[in-house]
């Protein structure tokens, strides 16, 4: 079982995101021309550079915030050990780019938490429980991969009507935990077709270090928006408020929402195809709260997972005791989350508090030592958290990444099974680049081979009777 939604207690995929901590200096003055722009320094946007520079060709990443990394960010300096206020783990490692780029970086991976619990009230599940909520799960993923056969519609419609005392754990873990959006809001499509994610490492160093270490080599103009692109004919450019850049192709890994919001400018303006595309993957909401106690009052074991039996969205999930010390996190997500962090950081903590002490029993606001909050609905760079299909939307990441002359979209909201994930984010960044390449001439298309023709064979006489059509 994993996150995809085979496994209620996998460790979250989602691309959280998180307010900049740490900068990197600007390697160069902004260069007046480039093969090759890149917009946005994150996962996506780091992949497609690097990809450029192996081919020996020039390339510019122009970065808004003053920090590389996109939606993986790590704070090492808030608590005792690193803090992913973004993305926090890596899916399928024996085939993940990124796991075996890591070890060669110096980075640490691990395994996923080995320990997860599901909380009924203030006691710990039966197995005879846990047992039911798999079986409820696995009776509502084949209702949504049923009908998705048949209609892209809204997943909460076709969910078994009864799940009893299960119906709201499942819209959280299926839904708003696994995507960060609710069920409702969600196309049977695209989570039939999200490719299984078994969660099996993270860094201990955490992936915004990563990230950091994979665009070490990379040229990136940090605090440098892209305010206009331009790509019409051979007046292919990018306009930032310290200049213009001259390139033979552009590629945007903006988020979904930055591209529907009209943040950037385009000159002709994007086909109404693939701005239509973008609204139909918009980013779902996903914070984390973090805590660090004095000690450790829930008396949980180190990465400890858990989460609860919910009749209500207002809800959470529990990563405790993270690296073997006292810092735990509460993620938050879907309508509940968007709202809980509407109303800010002190609101996000007091039910944060709250919510442990209706699971454990006691009053736990005075053990704690220290806490921050993510709020990235809120961040102008990204305005979420990562893409979701709408109901009848799942082709539309096809239309996403579909090349535009020499213009080129990019990140997880383009990638059709692996959406939602930095695995997805860093493939779709190969590929953009890949595409580029190609387009500019750098890269040769694979010439089609010429039929072969083949002697006449004599009609067979033998008993053998494939006669060769067999696949």
């Amino acid at each position: 079982m994993t996150i995809s939604r085979r496994d209620f207690l996998s460790a979250s995929a989602a691309l959280t995101l998180a307010p900049a901590f740490g900068a990197r200096a600007l390697a160069a003055p902004l260069p007046r021309d480039a093969d090759i722009v890149v917009i946005g320094a994150g996962a996506a946007g780091i992949a497609a550079a690097r990809r450029i520079q192996a081919a020996n060709r020039k390339v510019i990443v122009v970065e808004a915030s003053g920090r590389i990394g996109g939606r993986c960010i790590t704070d090492a300096t808030s608590f005792d050990v690193p803090f992913d206020r973004g993305a926090r783990w890596l899916h399928t490692p024996e085939t993940n780019a990124l796991v075996k780029l890591a070890r060669p970086a110096g980075i640490d991976v691990a395994p996923s938490p080995p320990s997860q619990k599901l909380r009924i009230g203030r006691r710990n599940a039966r197995a005879g429980e846990t047992e039911e909520l798999l079986a409820a799960v696995v009776r509502a993923n084949r209702a949504i991969d049923e009908a998705a056969r048949r209609a892209d519609i809204a997943c909460a419609a076709v969910l078994p009507k009864d799940l009893g005392d299960w119906a709201g754990t499942i819209d959280f873990v299926l839904g708003a935990y696994a995507t960060g959006k609710d069920l409702k809001d969600l196309s049977t499509l695209d989570l039939s077709r999200a490719q299984d994610r078994a969660i099996d490492v993270a860094t201990r160093q955490g992936l915004g270090a990563l990230m950091g270490k994979l665009g070490d080599a990379v040229p990136v103009a940090l605090s440098t928006p892209a305010t206009r692109v331009t790509w019409s004919g051979r007046d292919i450019g990018v306009e930032t408020a310290s200049g213009r850049i001259a390139a033979r192709a552009v590629i945007i890994t903006a988020s979904s929402n930055v591209l529907s919001s009209g943040a950037i400018k385009f000159t002709p303006e994007l086909p109404k195809r693939q701005l239509d595309a973008a609204a139909k993957l918009s980013l779902g909401s996903y914070d984390r709260i973090a805590l660090q106690f004095n000690g450790n009052p829930l008396g949980l074991g180190r990465d400890e997972l858990m989460i609860e039996q919910s009749t209500s969205t207002r809800t959470g999930a529990l990563f405790a005791n993270i690296g073997g010390s006292s810092l735990c996190t509460i993620d938050v997500a879907g309508a509940f989350g968007r709202d809980l962090a509407a109303q800010g950081e002190a609101a996000m903590v007091a039910f944060a508090g709250e919510w442990l002490t209706k699971l454990f029993g006691s009053d736990l606001k005075a053990a704690i030592k220290r806490s921050a909050t993510t709020r990235w609905d809120a961040s102008p760079f990204v305005l979420g958290a990562m893409s979701g299909a709408a109901p009848g939307g799942q082709a539309s990441r096809r239309v996403l990444a579909e090349p535009m002359g020499n213009l080129f979209l990019a990140g997880e909201a383009t990638h059709e099974t692996l959406w939602g994930t930095v695995d997805g984010a860093w493939e779709s960044g190969e590929r953009a680049a890949e595409a580029a390449l190609k387009k500019i001439g750098v890269l040769k298309e694979p010439e089609a081979e010429k039929p072969v023709r083949k002697p006449k064979r004599q009609q067979r006489t033998t008993g053998d009777i494939s006669g060769g059509a067999g696949r």
